[in-house]
């Protein structure tokens, strides 16, 4: 088993990653002022192209490598991830995930969140959201320096478990930079100690997924957007993150 899986990055990949960890950071905040009831998923797609190139960035899902049908993958209430933006207008009270990979500088870095379209979450929704966001600071609060993948994917799994959240397991986090999918992947359920060490200089994306109902997922006709089972409401919280020699720098904030 290799000990050195994503590669260590040079000064120069991770000075590009923490400028487009940056850019990324500033385009959820710009997409945080735009969304409101009445806006498309394509309006806000559009949005954001015109960000990406405004910040000097490219839009990692619309090349070759991917090929996605827009620039951002937008995930309305039980859809979980890689939603393709359509005509739908957003209603109040939505819960709408935004998931972005921008290439900066030749270096990819990945992020993602979830909110509530002009209201405040209460309830299960807001439990839902602040506990999948918590399990994702306790991912990258595992990260001590070199670190196993199952100690991160421990922690997520148990904010997650003790929330009675359900977990979903069919898609993972993964190493991150010179491509937008790197080996390992980084689950959201494990255990401490088990897993690829991941060492200082490495950079992967943690992405904990989870739903107010059961843990089955299905793909839909689209090809690419995968939906709870039961129709449950999903959230999907995303940081790109450095491994340091004592802890974790997050790069997407």
């Amino acid at each position: 088993m290799s000990e050195l899986i994503t590669g260590l990055k040079t000064p120069e990949q991770l000075q590009a990653m923490r400028e487009g960890g940056k850019i990324i950071a500033q385009i959820f905040e710009d997409i945080r002022g735009f969304v409101h009831e009445g806006v498309t998923e394509k309006e806000v797609d559009d949005f954001v192209a015109s960000k990406i190139v405004e910040y000097g960035a490219e839009a990692t899902y619309k090349t070759s490598e991917v090929n996605f049908p827009g620039v951002i993958c937008i995930s309305t209430n039980d859809e979980i991830v890689h939603g393709i933006p359509t005509n739908y207008a957003l209603q109040k009270a939505d819960i709408v995930g935004f998931d972005l990979v921008i290439t900066y500088k030749g270096m990819k870095t990945d992020a993602a969140f979830t909110m509530m379209v002009d209201a405040q979450p209460t309830g299960a929704v807001k439990h839902l959201l602040n506990t999948t966001e918590r399990s994702l600071y306790a991912g990258i609060d595992a990260i001590k320096g070199p670190v196993r993948v199952g100690d991160i994917s421990a922690a997520v799994e148990k904010v997650l478990r003790e929330g009675k959240l359900g977990i979903i397991r069919e898609l993972v986090g993964h190493g991150v930079g010179l491509k937008m999918h790197m080996p390992p992947d980084i689950p959201n359920y494990g255990h401490r100690g088990a897993g690829e060490l991941l060492r200082p200089g490495e950079t992967i994306a943690i992405e904990p997924m989870a739903t107010l109902g059961g843990e089955k997922i299905m793909e839909l006709e689209d090809g690419w957007t995968f939906a709870t089972r039961d129709g449950s409401l999903a959230a999907h919280f995303e940081h790109t993150v450095l491994i340091t020699n004592d802890g974790a720098e997050v790069l997407t904030r």
